[in-house]
């Protein structure tokens, strides 16, 4: 038998605690008094986190408190962590200076501690990574304290102001939702429609053009911020809209746990008055063909789905658009063609969306409509060469978040006019990533405005036959249910 002592070893443990106790005391006089007699944040760096501060940064007269929602009275907050935007709080004697690109924190006399004048400057925009465009934003100036004069009020407000920019890439309707509108809905519907949109940038016909929207989100008349030159008092202020993703609502970042789901009924609220008026219209002058269309396309024992074809003028049409028609009436949908342009009204374009159970659309702006769409419904965008990654980013994944059967449809070589004007191993036909690399300018030229496609409908046929074998499912399964 062999026995192990480990008598002989002990001193050579107790050496080894000694060791370890006399470094731990020299940590303790290097790090303890820090912590134990630290003050001041600007004492203890060690212990304290400036980057936070940079981003998350808060005035009250001078004193530091935490950023968060709703902040105390006589504060103002800068919350520049986000990538896509900035957003700042102010709460208090809040006062809109127009002539001088100015909104005042003002301290009044009820401020027990006179306010330093601090400054914070914003361009009230959801895109602030680019540069060039927000170099077209009115930068704003936050002003905290007497350094920014305190007239009288003109008008005073007994509700909130968001304050936010519908200038940049507004006029494209991508932008006009991703960057505006849906960020509006994130940031102020949880004031339930009691809160005034301050805006910089005005455009009548985007108010026009929106103005169903807006008056789910406020009761009150919007304010042109340089327009007015009256000067206007606010309770609370926010300038600058929160957004989280490309047409999306994340539901961890809201408040209240809104979704998608909550911006799209906010659409149907909006526009589901005018649309009555529409059917109410058409009923008046022609009901029999529009009734007879309803009846079958609702009918359980003969039901046939609707599908929107999304039409093009100029670059990326169809080419071969009349047979596309033709094979999704031969595979058994009622087919419809809608052709927008800027000066058609969003009611009528959400109406036809909002009614069909598909959509098919070549990848650009008009595809946003996709929000228009009932959850279940199919999306099938059609994907040109060049532009796999933006058709998934900015449409197809938000597809899938609103609940839509999507399929990316990405075409052939030969699918493409452009295989009929560059050699067969040109790069733009063979490695459209190599050509992106050259810039936006040039995927813009090459694949945006000079391609169109010719659809194989042989290969086309397959996903149009799956789509309505989907549709026809859902419909028995429900009508299943109902019985």
């Amino acid at each position: 038998m062999y026995f192990f002592d480990n008598s002989p070893k002990k001193p050579k443990r107790v050496l080894l605690r000694l060791i370890f106790l006399f470094i731990l005391a020299s940590c303790s006089l290097l790090f303890f008094p820090r912590l134990l007699f630290c003050t001041s944040s600007h004492l203890c760096p060690l212990f304290y986190s400036f980057e936070a501060e940079e981003k998350l940064q808060v005035l009250q007269f001078g004193t530091r408190v935490p950023c968060s929602s709703p902040i105390p009275n006589n504060t103002m907050c800068c919350d520049r962590s986000a990538f896509r935007s900035d957003v700042c709080f102010m709460r208090g004697d809040v006062r809109t200076q127009s002539y001088s690109k100015i909104i005042l924190l003002y301290p009044g006399n009820n401020a027990s501690i006179p306010a330093p004048a601090t400054e914070e400057r914003i361009r009230p925009y959801t895109r602030k990574w680019e540069t060039s465009v927000m170099a077209t934003i009115d930068e704003l100036r936050l002003t905290a304290g007497t350094g920014g004069g305190g007239g009288g009020c003109d008008v005073r407000h007994a509700v909130p102001a968001v304050v936010f920019s519908a200038g940049g890439y507004t006029g494209n309707v991508y932008h006009e939702f991703n960057d505006g509108i849906i960020p509006l809905f994130i940031t102020s519907q949880k004031f339930n429609r009691r809160v005034v949109f301050v805006v910089v940038d005005y455009h009548n016909w985007w108010f026009t053009k929106y103005g169903d929207v807006l008056s789910g989100l406020s009761d009150y008349p919007p304010l042109d911020f340089f327009g007015d030159s009256s000067t206007h008092c606010f309770p609370e202020a926010i300038v600058g809209l929160r957004i989280h993703d490309e047409l999306t609502v994340d539901a961890e970042q809201m408040e209240n746990n809104k979704t998608i789901f909550d911006f799209r009924r906010l659409l149907d609220d909006a526009y589901q008055p005018r649309i009555r008026s529409l059917e109410y219209d058409e009923q008046q002058t022609s009901p029999w063909p529009s009734m007879d269309i309803a009846k079958q396309h609702n009918s359980p024992s003969s039901y046939t789905p609707k599908l929107v074809i999304v039409s093009r003028n100029g670059s990326r049409a169809i080419e071969n658009e009349v047979e596309l028609v033709k094979l999704g009436e031969e595979i058994g949908f009622i087919v419809e063609v809608l052709r927008p342009d800027r000066t058609t009204e969003l009611a009528k374009i959400y109406r036809a969306l909002n009614s069909s159970d598909a959509m098919i659309g070549v990848h650009g702006a008009a595809m946003t409509h996709l929000l228009f769409m009932r959850p279940g419904s199919v999306f099938i965008q059609i994907v040109p060469l060049g532009t796999d990654w933006a058709a998934k980013t900015y449409y197809g994944d938000p597809a899938v978040r609103m609940g839509l059967w999507y399929v990316g449809y990405k075409i052939l070589k030969r699918e493409s006019s452009l295989y009929r004007e560059y050699d067969r191993s040109d790069p733009v036909l063979t490695d459209p990533r190599s050509v992106a690399k050259k810039g936006w300018h040039v995927t813009k030229r090459v694949y945006l405005d000079r391609q169109n496609v010719n659809l194989d409908m042989n290969r086309f046929r397959k996903h149009l036959i799956r789509a309505h074998k989907y549709l026809a499912s859902k419909k028995r399964i429900k009508h299943g249910k109902e019985k």
